[in-house]
């Protein structure tokens, strides 16, 4: 069995997967994943599924999806992976079975190669990783502060993987293939300069430096715009070395 929340969650076995359509079931169980071998008080799970202002009468309703999630997880000759604790419940499971500790562990290797200078293995760990993502994690399910929270850190982990992806890309000179790639990325991340050197210096190497002259004006105009501020030091020195060469 396996959990998969870079996306809508969902859980896969030999028979294949598909999303959680009940709200309430999904989040109860992306925060037991959240928070696995882990305790989750019941009112932990209360405010992730009601809010700030839950109904009346809702231990019934946890005690409910817990009771439906163990019947979804349920397989024959094994111990059902959630257990009551007192005031709560937690869920077993072994960092092989979720989608998110394989892109951990990609993203930790491709890491690992490009500080060794093996930018062809980075590339491979970093695309793998990246291609783990079906969309927006926890796509079907209701966003309390422990869903919340967790994923900021997701989104922030995906967005530096991105990176380091298109680093290792243009070390091993494959600059006019990422012109698209990374064009999505600053239209998807308008804040993030990274992704604008990254465009800038793809263009340039290709050839393009008018173009890669037109993003850094793009970059000046959003970041003025949004934050009140110039680019910063590494986009300032592109723009010199493409300036110079021209």
């Amino acid at each position: 069995m396996r959990y998969e929340i870079l996306g809508p969650l969902r859980v896969v076995d030999e028979k294949g997967g598909s999303p959680l359509r009940a709200q309430k079931l999904a989040t109860a169980l992306a925060v037991l994943l959240i928070r696995s071998d882990q305790v989750v008080m019941a009112e932990q799970i209360r405010r992730e599924i009601w809010g700030e202002l839950p109904p009346q009468r809702t231990t019934a309703g946890i005690y409910v999806c817990i009771s439906r999630l163990r019947k979804i997880l349920s397989r024959p000759g094994q111990q059902n992976p959630i257990i009551t604790r007192p005031g709560g419940y937690m869920l077993r499971r072994a960092s092989s079975e979720c989608d998110f500790d394989v892109f951990q562990r990609l993203v930790t290797d491709g890491r690992k190669h490009s500080r060794r200078g093996e930018y062809a293995k980075a590339a491979g760990c970093f695309e793998q990783a990246l291609a783990l993502w079906r969309g927006p994690a926890f796509g079907n399910v209701r966003t309390g502060p422990i869903v919340a929270g967790f994923l900021k850190r997701l989104d922030e982990m995906r967005i530096e993987c991105a990176e380091m992806s298109a680093d290792v890309h243009l070390e091993l000179g494959r600059h006019q293939e990422l012109v698209g790639r990374l064009r999505s990325l600053v239209d998807e991340f308008p804040l993030r300069e990274t992704f604008y050197r990254q465009l800038m210096l793809a263009l340039y190497r290709s050839d393009r430096k008018s173009e890669a002259l037109g993003i850094y004006e793009s970059a000046r105009l959003v970041l003025d715009r949004e934050l009140g501020l110039e680019p910063g030091r590494k986009l300032r020195e592109l723009r010199h070395t493409v300036l110079a060469s021209t």
